[in-house]
């Protein structure tokens, strides 16, 4: 599996046009969206949407390419950083400076969507302890990569196969 960079970008610039607004929302929920986004697809269709690699930390999950692209985005002055506060904590955020041009399917255009109506909302702390019960991570090892096939041990809380049709 090539990891897909254009594929990789394009739902981070779409993920940031649509929750960046959020004073919750920073790296910890962009990365676990993305990690539940590309696992909830490969439940679906048997393949991940952008191929990206993710590894389990103490701090939940990190993707394998998410410093890289971050990096590039915001030197290419396609995204804004800063640290916001938040409570009694500082935010990583993420600000699109341009209005990307998405290429999704429907398909995953329902499913990007889906992830996003169910878990943008939450903060760092709460998507952290929902993650980690999913069984992909469960079964992970810590800084070990977090094995996509493993999505189809799910129960119903995780499993999007009764959301989605």
């Amino acid at each position: 599996m090539k990891f897909n960079r254009t594929k990789y970008i394009d739902l981070i610039m779409y993920i940031l046009t649509q929750c960046s607004y959020k004073p919750n929302f920073g790296k910890t929920m962009l990365c676990s969206l993305l990690y539940f986004i590309d696992f909830n697809h490969y439940e679906l269709y048997g393949r991940l949407m952008t191929n990206e690699t993710y590894i389990k930390s103490k701090r939940g999950i990190q993707p394998a390419h998410f410093r890289e692209v971050m990096n590039d985005l915001i030197s290419g002055g396609y995204l804004f950083f800063r640290k916001e506060p938040y409570y009694n904590r500082l935010v990583n955020k993420y600000y699109p400076i341009v209005i990307p041009n998405i290429k999704f399917s429907e398909m995953e255009l329902e499913l990007i969507r889906h992830c996003l109506n169910k878990l943008s909302n939450r903060n760092a702390y709460s998507i952290t302890k929902y993650a980690i019960k999913d069984p992909p991570i469960i079964i992970a090892g810590l800084g070990d990569e977090i094995d996509f096939r493993y999505v189809f041990s799910r129960d119903k809380k995780y499993s999007i196969l009764k959301d989605i049709h």
